[in-house]
């Protein structure tokens, strides 16, 4: 899922040849950094304030709570827990705009009178039960065709996309807290890999890069490396490329993912963002980058 939509394990695709061909991740270490990942968030959940877990996150209309509700949600889903609301109790919302988000609010309007002490039980019962039942699957579970937010694809590819999801939100409480954490390392090298599948998208229909251009984002930080997309009839991120860029876009790689996620807008960060080549190319696909739901 990407942002705050959720997948659904539970409905397995019945072979393969209904599906496009699938992404087959090893187990390990996905699963160990997944379950790492529920870990880092339990550890900063504990060190939040009462007074925290109502902060604004940089998700429109969700505190830190709702945040935290939200993988609390999806999570218990895959375990085949039902929201605590029903599907006709969500009022209609400002940034509920298709039924995943309906959805999600089923958790988030369900657990929002809930303590912080309660959530943060409810939240490590609901992944220690997860992390389970990742340990009882073998690699052919893992390779097994099933129905996911990027749709029909492997189990494993759901998991990375749980792990981007959970990766995101992380940093979405952090930064709503004002308190930085680790962007690299292993769980941020998954949930870049699960992010780079959308920029394509972003590069070439919602930045309008023409057939023929390419773009390299030039990131410094803790993702630092050159991510090439080239235009060949369709955008895609390619290893490298056949000769110089027709733009290139330098940042950080913090920014880089808050901006792939929709999280800040890009016309307050312009003095963050170097460009050479093509500088109307590279600008228009900074101001275009968010991609993610």
């Amino acid at each position: 899922m990407f942002g705050r939509g959720p997948g659904d394990a539970t409905h397995r695709v019945k072979s393969v040849s209904e599906t496009k061909k699938l992404t087959l991740l090893a187990r390990e270490p996905l699963t160990t950094a997944l379950v790492e990942q529920w870990d880092v968030i339990a550890g900063l959940l504990d060190d939040l304030a009462d007074d925290e877990w109502s902060t604004p996150s940089p998700l429109p209309g969700w505190t830190v709570q709702d945040v935290v509700s939200h993988l609390i949600g999806i999570e218990s889903m895959l375990s085949g827990i039902d929201p605590p609301l029903a599907e006709e109790a969500v009022p209609a919302l400002p940034h509920v705009h298709n039924p995943i988000g309906s959805f999600n609010e089923r958790w988030v309007l369900g657990l929002r009178g809930h303590s912080p002490a309660a959530m943060r039980e409810t939240y490590r019962e609901v992944t220690g039960r997860r992390a389970e039942a990742l340990a009882a699957m073998t690699q052919d579970d893992f390779d097994a065709p099933a129905i996911t937010p990027v749709g029909p694809e492997s189990y494993g590819r759901f998991m990375r996309t749980r792990l981007f999801d959970c990766w995101f939100h992380e940093h979405d409480i952090r930064d709503a807290i004002g308190r930085p954490g680790d962007e690299g390392g292993p769980r941020a090298e998954y949930a870049l890999a699960e992010l780079l599948g959308g920029l394509g998208f972003a590069v070439g229909k919602k930045g309008k890069a023409p057939d023929g251009s390419s773009v390299t984002f030039a990131l410094s930080g803790p993702l630092a490396r050159e991510i090439h997309v080239a235009v060949d009839g369709r955008a895609a991120v390619v290893p490298e490329l056949a000769g110089p860029p027709t733009a290139t876009v330098s940042m950080d790689s913090r920014l880089f993912t808050r901006l792939c996620g929709g999280r800040v807008d890009p016309a307050a960060h312009l003095d963050e963002i170097g460009l050479a080549g093509d500088e109307e190319l590279g600008r228009r696909v900074a101001a275009h980058l968010a991609f993610t739901i």
